[in-house]
Order: structure tokens, then C-alpha cells, then sequence
């Protein structure tokens, strides 16, 4: 975004002085984290990659399924980079990006670099690796982000009717929202899908319900009929894509269109108690093409996620509405729905359950499955709410990093106490969001598990090389349509320990948001984000009105300067800050022998931030620490992608 960043204050700089002569395990283990997923990721190109960027993939597509799982396979590359991986991953990222998107273009998938028409519960999928790009590089990729946000934001591409705020397609993209659900008579079901979700409109009267080859060829025609036409709720994700655009050109269309249409499906909530509805036809009717019925809509409540994916999308357009304007009264929508939901909550045992994601509620319980635990009905028909399964934390956990308010971390206390799993305890498992460690990290940030940082970063370890051992024992050339999901289940970059532990921020919200942080950081001497060589960092609490995080430098030779700045898009004002830490002495670093008993006892020193900037430079001589508290007040800039002015020579940004 173009909006000029404020300077930052005359003396708004800080030197660490604490000597680190036992490096803490967290810093230790951070760092080697960093130079394994080096190595990881490179080894997962060398193996699915080849050199125009593309997938080992020589067959075809037989639906307009599989586009994201291609995306998805470098979801999180540039996240790395942003969090301080090597400029070369950036590059790989860009390559990879560029090679899928041409492959895809000639398998039928994508026109003009842009899905020709798909559901959003995909296509916000795709997304996120073209997301991570523009924040990494906006000059770049802002022409990108224009061009495809105004296939919504500009009537005449056919996906959008300005006048009743409504999408006018569940399928939409380069080809319009008139392409319809699938191609030919039917839509492609797959055995498993329909023993596992049943089937949309089981309403229908006579076999119309059964659906597949053998079932009442009505079916076809009325989703064709109900389903392919109007608005869904799993387009609110589009809204991403548009503060993308907003936040990489400043320009202020972009702004517009993301309040309109939120405030657009907001007004629906409220009219349906506060429940987000799934549907709404092209008059701006809900349930106008479902017998008035609110639920029903094609990725919606009834078939196949529910609250799953009606959540995660409602959370990518709340969160994009309050960046966009710092009014956080737009996430009343996802609080309400999800609350109305929490409240039919039952307590039952796996095994009770009508879990229609067994095999994953099985990893997030893990040693607790046969314990009876707090169950939620993710999916809502004519039958009433069913689909029992244990909350996720993803849309919660981004309510409160980016309200901080005591009422988002009142509903988080609420999932836990009645839980009946241990919140402290961190499992080893990733799932295909890489995220499912929400609780345990809950604990951590609310002083309930001091162990957390080791033993998620020897979790995150864990992960990496169990994918890279079946990075070696599944060839690329093996991959049929069949196996396309194979590249996200051994993409061996993983990223969310590393986020939540040095940003202070969760697993990205994965059907299309953006990435949330308390505080990020820039090479000041590199002139790049991310945290420089050698550094560690650590974020071990998060309030509305401050945040805390420690920074090692496990160099012994090398200083390392570094700019904090309050906020992914640098959207937090950084009131003042107080350094612990011990004062400049003649003992160190020169003679070590002079600490061989005990250091000077750390203290507290103000630092100086005038009236509140957005940066903060942190000087790192060799192997030295510093802890800071950080008064913040969130959401006071306008957010953006532009850069800190660094000056080389002497490491201080002005």
C-alpha cells in the first residue's frame, strides 16, 4: 500500500547488553529449525519440481478438482522467507507459482493466470501461496493482485452484482459465475465423498437425495437448478483477495468493495439471529433458491464441512473488513455464529460421535479419544445439527491475537474447561491447514505451559523429517490425479510453530486469510524481512495493550541489528518500550572469567518512542539477549506492505 509509514522517533533504538553465555534451548532449537527447513525444502524441489517450476504431473484432470491441491503444495514457502528463511526460498516460491500456474493453464483449469471458475472453499486455498508473494513483494505482484481483484470488484467479468452485494455464482472466476457447478449432466461425485458428506438437497423427495450414477438423474438438474446460481457463504473469502489487492496498490476501490459486501452478509447474520445463512439467490434472497431455506448452500452448512469451512470463511472477510477499516465490531458475525453453535455443544467419545473427519478428530485427540470430550455439530440440515466433532481453535485463536480482547480469551477459556483433552499436551501430528497446536500454545501465551516453545519446536523437527522420509519413498513421477494431495501431505516446510513463537501470531486462517502477527521483524543490514542470521525470538505474551518477546543473538562473532515493527502490515502503534536488561560493563564481552560466579542482575530501562512509532531497531552485539516489553495500541495506522527506511552504514533505521 502506498501510505507512507511514520518515521520512526529520534532515539527509538535499543542495544542488547545481557550476555548469553547458555543459550536457552527454545533459541537453540529455533535456530536449527531454520537451517533444517533449508535443507527440506530444497530436497522436496529436487524431488516434485522441475525446472520450469511445475509439478511432476503428466496426467490430466478429469474435474475442476485438483487446481489448489497444486498451489498448496508451496503454500507457506514465502512464509518462511517473511519469517526469515533464505531470499533463494522467495525466488523458488515466485518459479513454483509461475510453472503451476502455466501447467494449469494447460490442463483447463486456469485462464489468464486466474481459475477460470471454482468454489472459494478451493480457490481461497490457491490462494494463500499468491498471498504470501505480495506480502514478501509487493512491487512485484501488486499488477497481479489488481488484475484479479477486479474480477469481482468490476460488474463487467460477470462475478459480481454491485447493487444487491451478491456474488452471482457459487463457481466463479475468469469465466464468470455462470459456468454452473460441473460439467455435463452431473456432478462428479466420488464414492468416498458420498459415503462420507451424503449428498446436498437430501430433501428432495424419491431418489433425487441418493444422487451418483445410479440415483434420480434430477439431482443434477437441481443443483444445477439451486446450487449453481447466487451467492454462498464460502465466497466471503473473496474478500481476501481484494484487501490483497487494496493493501499491495492503496487503492481505495478495493477498500469499498471489501466493506460492501461484508457488511452486505453482516446485515444477513443479523436478520438470521446471528447466524451466518449459506445462501442467498441472485435477487439477494436467502433461501431464495432453496425453499427459503438459510441453510443448504453449496459448501455450506448441510454438505460438506459446515461450520468448518462457513467459519474459516466468515473469519477471512470479518478480519479483512476490521484491517480495512479498525473497526473490529465486524467480527460480532463469527462470534455470534460460532457462539450459537458452541452452545448445542455435547460431551461425547469419539467412538459416539458422528464425525464425518474421523481419522482428524482422531489426531487432535490423540491419547484422549476414548475420553469423553466437548462436541460440536459441525453441519446443519432438515435433521437438525449433526457431524459431532471437537472445535477447532483456528477462528477463535485469530479472534483473539487480533482483538486481544478479554471476551475472545473468555470463549477460548470456556472451550477449554469443558474439553476433555489436556490443552498443554503437543502432539506431533500436522495436519493439511499445518496448524491443530492452538491449545497447547493457548497455555503457553496464558502462563499455564512454560515448556511449550522446546517441545512444539521438537514436535515441528519431528514433522519435517517424517515428510522428508516419504518425500524419499514416493517419487514425483509416481503422482496420478488420484495422488494429488501426496505434495501437501509431504510439503516438508512447516512454519506454524515458528509463527506463533516469534510472531506471536496463529496458523494463517487456511480457506483464504491473511497472515496475523503482534509484532514482525526486518533485516535492518540485509534490507529484508524477517529475522537476521543467528537470531532467535520469542513472543511469550500478548495482551490488548502490550506484548512481550525476547531476542537472542547465538552468534559469537557477529552483530546482528534487527527493526521490530507492531503488526503484519505494520498496523500497531509501539507506545513504549521497557528493555530488561544489564547496563554496559567492562567485563563483557572482554573478559569471561569476570561472570564466572553470576552477570549483573538484569533491569529495567525505558526506552524512549516519542508520541509512538511503528518500528523499533534492536542492536545484537554477539551473543547477547534482550527482553522487551512493548506498550502497544493495535489497529492505529492504516495497515501496509511498504518497507522501513534502513540505512546501512550504521544499522539504524531513520
Amino acid at each position: 500500500m502506498s501510505t507512507s509509514s511514520s518515521p520512526l522517533a529520534p532515539g527509538a533504538a535499543v542495544t542488547a547488553t545481557v550476555p548469553v553465555l547458555a543459550p536457552p534451548p527454545w533459541a537453540v532449537a529455533e535456530r536449527a529449525l531454520f537451517d533444517r527447513l533449508e535443507e527440506a525444502w530444497r530436497r522436496f524441489q529436487e524431488v516434485y519440481t522441475d525446472e520450469r517450476g511445475r509439478l511432476r504431473y503428466p496426467g490430466e484432470l478429469s474435474t475442476r478438482d485438483g487446481g489448489d491441491d497444486f498451489y498448496e503444495a508451496f503454500f507457506n514457502w514465502p512464509q518462511l522467507y517473511l519469517l526469515g528463511g533464505s531470499t533463494e526460498i522467495l525466488r523458488a516460491a515466485a518459479r513454483h507459482w509461475r510453472g503451476v500456474t502455466d501447467q494449469l493453464t494447460e490442463l483447463g483449469i486456469v485462464r489468464d493466470d486466474f481459475e477460470r471458475g471454482y468454489d472459494w472453499f478451493h480457490q481461497g486455498e490457491s490462494a494463500l501461496l499468491f498471498y504470501g508473494l505480495t506480502v514478501a513483494d509487493p512491487e512485484t505482484w501488486a499488477g497481479h493482485a489488481r488484475r484479479f481483484a477486479e474480477l469481482y470488484t468490476d460488474p463487467a467479468h460477470g462475478n459480481y452484482d454491485p447493487a444487491r452485494r451478491v456474488v452471482l455464482g457459487a463457481h466463479n472466476g475468469t469465466d464468470g459465475a455462470d459456468r454452473g457447478l460441473f460439467d455435463g449432466s452431473q456432478y462428479p461425485w466420488t464414492q468416498t465423498e458420498a459415503d462420507t458428506y451424503g449428498y446436498p438437497l437430501d430433501w428432495l423427495p424419491g431418489r433425487a437425495a441418493s444422487g451418483g450414477p445410479d440415483g434420480d438423474p434430477r439431482l443434477g438438474e437441481e443443483m444445477a437448478r439451486r446450487l449453481g446460481h447466487g451467492d454462498v457463504a464460502m465466497n466471503m473469502s473473496i474478500s481476501g483477495l481484494v484487501l490483497n489487492a487494496w493493501l499491495a496498490t492503496g487503492d481505495e476501490a478495493f477498500r469499498a468493495w471489501v466493506i460492501d459486501y461484508v457488511d452486505g452478509w453482516r446485515k444477513r447474520a443479523e436478520a438470521n439471529d446471528g447466524v451466518v445463512p449459506d445462501n442467498v439467490d441472485r435477487r439477494g434472497v436467502v433461501g431464495g433458491d432453496l425453499d427459503g431455506r438459510w441453510y443448504g448452500g453449496h459448501y455450506g452448512w448441510t454438505w460438506p464441512h459446515g461450520l468448518y469451512s462457513v467459519g474459516q470463511a466468515q473469519a477471512v472477510a470479518s478480519l479483512a473488513a476490521a484491517l480495512a477499516t479498525a473497526d473490529d465490531s465486524y467480527l460480532d458475525m463469527v462470534r455470534t455464529t460460532h457462539d450459537h453453535v458452541y452452545a448445542l455443544a455435547r460431551d461425547l467419545t469419539l467412538a459416539e460421535s458422528d464425525t464425518s473427519v474421523r481419522r482428524k478428530a482422531a489426531a487432535l485427540l490423540g491419547p484422549d479419544a476414548d475420553r469423553p470430550t466437548s462436541m460440536i455439530p459441525l453441519r446443519h440440515s432438515d435433521r437438525g445439527p449433526h457431524d459431532w466433532n471437537p472445535p477447532s481453535l483456528t477462528v477463535p485463536m485469530a479472534l483473539w491475537i487480533h482483538s486481544g480482547l478479554p471476551d475472545d480469551r473468555a470463549r477460548l477459556e470456556r472451550l477449554r474447561e469443558r474439553s476433555g483433552r489436556d490443552w498443554r499436551a503437543v502432539l506431533p501430528f500436522r495436519d493439511k491447514e499445518e496448524g491443530g497446536h492452538e491449545a497447547p500454545w493457548f497455555a503457553f501465551l496464558t502462563g499455564d505451559n512454560p515448556g511449550y516453545p522446546e517441545r512444539a519446536l521438537a514436535a515441528a523437527e519431528h514433522q519435517l523429517r517424517r515428510r522428508l522420509a516419504l518425500v524419499g519413498a514416493y517419487p514425483g513421477e509416481a503422482v496420478r490425479e488420484a495422488d494429488i494431495h501426496l505434495w501437501q501431505q509431504v510439503n516438508p516446510v512447516v512454519t506454524e510453530i515458528l509463527t506463533q513463537l516469534t510472531w506471536g501470531g496463529p496458523q494463517v486462517v487456511y480457506n483464504g486469510g491473511h497472515p496475523q502477527a503482534r509484532v514482525r521483524y526486518w533485516d535492518a543490514k540485509d534490507g529484508r524481512p524477517g529475522l537476521p542470521a543467528d537470531v532467535a525470538a520469542l513472543v511469550s505474551d500478548v495482551e490488548p495493550q502490550h506484548v512481550v518477546v525476547e531476542l537472542v543473538n547465538l552468534s559469537v562473532s557477529a552483530e546482528r541489528v534487527l527493526v521490530l515493527q507492531g503488526g503484519t502490515f505494520a498496523e500497531h502503534r509501539l507506545d513504549a518500550v521497557e528493555a530488561t536488561q544489564t547496563p554496559p560493563d567492562p567485563g563483557w564481552p572482554g573478559d569471561f572469567y569476570a561472570y564466572e560466579s553470576a552477570p549483573p542482575a538484569p533491569i529495567e530501562r525505558a526506552v524512549p518512542v516519542g508520541d509512538g512509532v511503528r518500528y523499533l531497531t534492536v542492536t545484537l552485539p554477539p551473543s547477547t539477549r534482550i527482553r522487551l516489553t512493548i506498550a502497544m495500541t493495535l489497529r492505529a495506522f492504516p495497515p501496509t506492505l511498504d518497507a522501513p527506511v534502513f540505512s546501512h552504514w550504521n544499522g539504524v533505521q531513520r
